[in-house]
């Protein structure tokens, strides 16, 4: 199945809604406006659709193989990592002094959906180096920053993130992977670490694996942890390649999607010891590993937004070719092709819909982050700071759980034929399933919205959020039509419920955590559900002021933005009831316990 990359639409999203001209406006983006933001974004479209997109499929029926310790990549990752390096797209958002194109997170993260949604196991490999070299930039002293960062951007070298034990899932005070300080301020560094995407492979040079450890008599819990960096190949004097460090890979994890993508199982110090170099200070390691989870979680809700897109094209393309029953109204005697009925019509307008909500409230988050970065004034940088860590778990939470959805609804459009490997829908199922889990679950990205992002400054920001929504609702008002008029009454009613949520949690919080927190996915979900709702009236009304410049594109998206506010805002009230109806859970629950 091809890949064609929603150019158009996220051009649109880039200038309507996440302010592509505000962010060149900023300081050291004096050149990256839309024109260059159209160019980029159309050579990302080719590399997606020529090179990696047709080598999804294989990755899934070919995946990465382990033998004696090495790992190889499905046939053709490895050239096609090749051309992703050479044409500098591991660089595309890093600064230029160390050889990367200083180009905006808002341009970079249209280029990381068209990446994913042609290919999620090969573009997991780019993300965590990201990660990697966000986290070296923050942390790292000069030296590691002009050792490590420029092969990272390069492509020479890839970089991993290893957190997970196996007796510490997400829970990180356990971990217990040691590190002994060395008389030449190396560190010897022991130990175990699952769930190691990409851990492992033979598509680059060198891999910079950033371990999370614990030195000789730090504090216990998170306190005491601190992170090293641990490469696969030590790095001589001069920047060449050295001896093979005492890391390796024991086994990969055999998996229900993202198969192409090895998942390794790390072995350090079996050998004498790995040799790893501290990054900032001890007992610092979980702040400085934050930086890459933060990217993560953020690129991890731009995947579910790619393939929830990749599912769309999958699903609308067979419904236009499958033939099957005569039209219910009547207006045909033969059978007709499926996109035809009513009820596939309104499956394909769900998945549409809510990937364009996710797109648009991803990029406008991209935008604020961009804003928080560059922008002159400090007191404006702290403000689209603070917007940017507020949305990043409704991104990562809401938008994961969505492609759970759309890829499934994929799956229906196509019947029977959708159960079957052979057509591919399938994968982008098995594919997506994984988006909602990692890098912290649903639940801790729930916990996160309502902990750090709510409750810490008293619902500042998501009061602030809601004040703009409120502007928008007033602006349908007065816009005229339907659909506008449509979008105005449910908009307004989410607000509602989502404001009731927000000042439940308040209340609460302290007093009755566990019937907050009982809801806490609910809220999740209704603040994703309203906050992608504000985007859609947004592009509503962006595409009646645009209607005859291309009437067929800006109908759509009315037309889109109505069926959201119809079929998906609607439901708002539900999350709200389910949030507000916690407290009473935990008796029925505890009455159910012995059920479970």
């Amino acid at each position: 199945m091809s890949f064609n990359a929603p150019v158009k639409d996220m051009l649109f999203v880039l200038k309507e809604l996440a302010g592509i001209d505000d962010v060149a406006a900023l300081p050291g983006y004096e050149d990256a406006g839309f024109e260059t933001a159209q160019a980029v974004l159309e050579e990302a479209a080719k590399l997606s659709g020529e090179v990696l997109a047709p080598l999804n499929v294989e990755g899934d029926r070919a995946p990465s193989s382990w033998h004696d310790g090495e790992v190889t990549a499905t046939p053709g990752f490895k050239e096609a990592f090749a051309q992703f390096a050479e044409g500098g797209w591991q660089g595309l958002q890093h600064p230029t002094e160390y050889g990367g194109q200083g180009l905006p997170k808002l341009i970079g993260t249209p280029c990381n959906e068209m990446l994913n949604a042609a290919n999620l196991s090969f573009a997991l490999c780019p993300l965590l180096t990201d990660g990697a070299i966000e986290a070296l930039l923050t942390a790292g002293t000069e030296e590691q920053k002009q050792r490590y960062v420029p092969r990272l951007i390069s492509g020479e070298w890839t970089g991993t993130m290893n957190l997970t034990e196996p007796q510490a899932g997400s829970d990180l005070a356990l971990v217990r992977t040691r590190a002994e300080p060395q008389s030449d301020g190396t560190y010897k560094v022991f130990g175990t670490k699952i769930f190691i995407t990409w851990g492992e492979h033979d598509m680059a040079d060198n891999i910079v694996h950033l371990v999370l450890a614990r030195v000789p008599n730090a504090p216990e819990g998170v306190k005491g942890i601190s992170l090293f960096i641990v490469p696969k190949f030590l790095i001589n004097e001069d920047g060449s390649l050295g001896a093979r460090n005492d890391v390796h890979c024991v086994s990969i994890e055999h998996k229900l999607g993202i198969k192409a993508s090895p998942t390794a199982v790390l072995q350090f110090g079996d050998h004498g010891g790995a040799t790893g170099y501290l990054i900032g200070e001890e007992n610092r390691g979980l702040e400085y590993m934050f930086i890459m989870m933060n990217a993560a979680r953020f690129g991890v809700g731009t995947q579910g937004v790619a393939i929830a897109e990749r599912a769309y094209q999958q699903a609308v393309a067979y419904a236009k070719d499958r033939v099957q029953s005569r039209p219910v109204d009547g207006s045909a005697k033969q059978s007709v092709t499926i996109v035809h009925h009513p009820d596939v019509r309104r499956m394909l307008a769900t998945m549409r819909s809510m990937t364009e909500g996710a797109r648009a409230l991803a990029y406008v988050a991209a935008g604020h982050a961009d804003k928080a970065h560059h922008h002159a004034d400090e007191a404006v940088r702290a403000r689209h700071q603070a917007i940017y860590e507020f949305l990043v778990p409704i991104v990562k939470g809401w938008s994961t759980e969505m492609a759970n959805d759309v890829t499934s609804l994929g799956v229906q459009v196509h019947g029977g034929m959708g159960f079957i490997e052979e057509t591919g829908a399938a994968q982008h199922y098995r594919d997506a399933r994984i988006l909602a889990i990692y890098e912290g679950t649903t639940a801790i990205q729930a916990n996160d919205l309502i902990g750090r992002k709510t409750a810490r400054d008293g619902g500042a920001v998501a009061k602030a959020l809601l004040d703009e929504v409120a502007q928008t609702i007033e602006a349908l008002g007065q816009a005229g039509g339907a659909a506008a008029a449509s979008m105005r009454t449910q908009l307004e009613q989410g607000v509602q419920a989502l404001s009731r949520v927000i000042d439940f949690v308040l209340e609460n919080v302290k007093r009755d955590p566990n019937a907050v927190f009982g809801g806490s996915v609910p809220y999740l979900k209704l603040a994703g559900i309203v906050l992608c709702g504000w985007q859609m009236a947004r592009a509503l009304l962006a595409a009646q002021r645009n209607l005859a410049e291309d009437p067929a594109f800006y109908g759509a998206k009315i037309a889109m933005a109505q069926f959201y506010a119809e079929h998906v805002l609607s439901q708002a009230g539900g999350f709200a009831t389910a949030v507000l109806a916690a407290r009473g859970d935990e008796g029925v629950l505890a009455l159910a316990e012995d059920q479970f």
